[in-house]
């Protein structure tokens, strides 16, 4: 099985509409997807953890 897709933080942010201070106020909070850190120091985030985060934020409507 192939490794899941890992985007930078950059292609993250836009996706989602999020600048990367209000970014890493979530994180600072728990609330943000799970983040890799590469040996020099990149982030990069899996599409799978990015889609179960975007999953979690869904709440049904009444």
């Amino acid at each position: 099985m192939a490794d899941a897709q890992k985007l930078k933080l950059c292609e993250v942010l836009e996706e989602i509409g999020m600048s990367r201070a209000a970014f890493y106020r979530m994180r600072a909070r728990g609330k943000a997807p799970r983040i890799t850190y590469l040996p020099n120091g990149q982030i990069r985030i899996s599409r799978r953890d990015l889609d179960e985060w975007w999953e979690s934020l869904e709440r049904p409507s009444y």
